[in-house]
């Protein structure tokens, strides 16, 4: 069992995942499971400062040089690292190099004396089209789990999680979790962390109904016209989803 901490500053870095996409805040933007994991942390402890780096659409290089010198700069007691997944969506990535790169930016992020919590990727199993890139993905997070133990770093295996094959976990676009994924993916932070929580990521989903063959065919078309397809012909003019996007909260403030 994971012994109890308690943080009084945490920055979050990465791309749309822990920027909390399609998660809605109550008042605008996006919440997130890195904004549910820091009210458990204010809640734990009070006083908590919090600043979420994370810009959607970012690529492990961009963030390494965009938002680890920052969060070096920063130097919080805890910093979640997540990144990579959208180097994996590209032909030809490498997860050798990815790795090289990630377990470099690890060795920074410790060198502040901060506990880094890092993420291994999901399985894509039951994703139409990116289930093509699941072989490259469990070879990244072979590398993951290798650079946490070398680091001394806490980690969560999002990958082992079962109960993110539910479809409910998932937002409409299939790319970002639901609210009820990103609940779920915050108390698993949580438990990694030691951190005290009410709930579990484990609780079985109710029961749902099961869709027949054609209504799934053709929820898979309308998920390819709405969202696949824009996201190809956003790669091929070279554009990303977080153009012009800033981080919603670039600095550590109270929480």
């Amino acid at each position: 069992m994971t012994e109890t901490s308690t943080y009084t500053s945490y920055v979050a870095i990465g791309d749309s995942f822990t920027e909390g996409l399609e998660d809605p805040a109550p008042a605008a933007g996006y919440r997130g499971w890195a904004d549910r994991l820091a009210e458990h942390l204010a809640a734990a402890g009070p006083g908590l400062r919090y600043a979420n780096l994370a810009v959607r659409g970012r690529l492990l290089r961009q963030i390494v040089d965009e938002q680890v010198p920052r969060a070096v700069e920063l130097r919080p007691d805890l910093i979640t690292f997540a990144g990579g997944g959208n180097d994996l969506l590209r032909p030809g990535a490498d997860p050798d190099a990815l790795a090289v790169v990630f377990n470099d930016a690890v060795r920074s992020l410790r060198a502040t004396g901060a506990d880094v919590l890092i993420f291994t990727g999901f399985d894509t199993r039951d994703v139409p089209v990116l289930r093509r890139i699941r072989g490259r993905a469990a070879m990244f997070n072979l590398h993951l789990r290798a650079i946490a133990d070398r680091h001394d770093c806490r980690l969560v295996d999002l990958w082992s999680m079962r109960q993110l094959l539910d479809p409910r976990a998932w937002a409409e676009d299939r790319l970002h979790l639901s609210p009820e994924g990103h609940r779920r993916v915050g108390l698993a932070a949580c438990e990694a962390l030691g951190v005290p929580v009410t709930g579990d990521w484990r609780d079985p989903w109710p029961p749902a109904p099961s869709a027949d063959w054609l209504t799934s065919r053709k929820a898979d078309l309308r998920w390819a016209r709405t969202y696949f397809l824009p996201w190809i012909q956003r790669r091929l003019r070279g554009e990303s989803s977080g153009d012009r996007i800033a981080a919603k909260r670039p600095d550590l403030l109270p929480f």
